[in-house]
């Protein structure tokens, strides 16, 4: 079974590996290696948001009518 990793932890090593990148002192191969890491964290990142905006949406269209 997968464990679910949240947005937040996503998002910290999304972060670490920018400040890695935006150093510029590593060698192009590990550069290269993080940036795929850091697209595949980003798309995770977008499908929990959406995920997110999906709930809010259909949670906002059943809520009852206080009128």
């Amino acid at each position: 079974m997968e464990e679910k990793v949240t947005f937040e932890d996503n998002m910290s090593k999304l972060s670490k590996i920018v400040t890695e990148l935006e150093k510029g002192d590593i060698p192009l191969e590990k550069a290269v290696e993080l940036y795929g890491e850091g697209v595949k964290l980003s798309a995770a990142c977008r499908r929990q948001l959406d995920e997110a905006q999906i709930k809010i949406t259909e949670d906002d269209g059943s809520a009852p009518s206080e009128e």
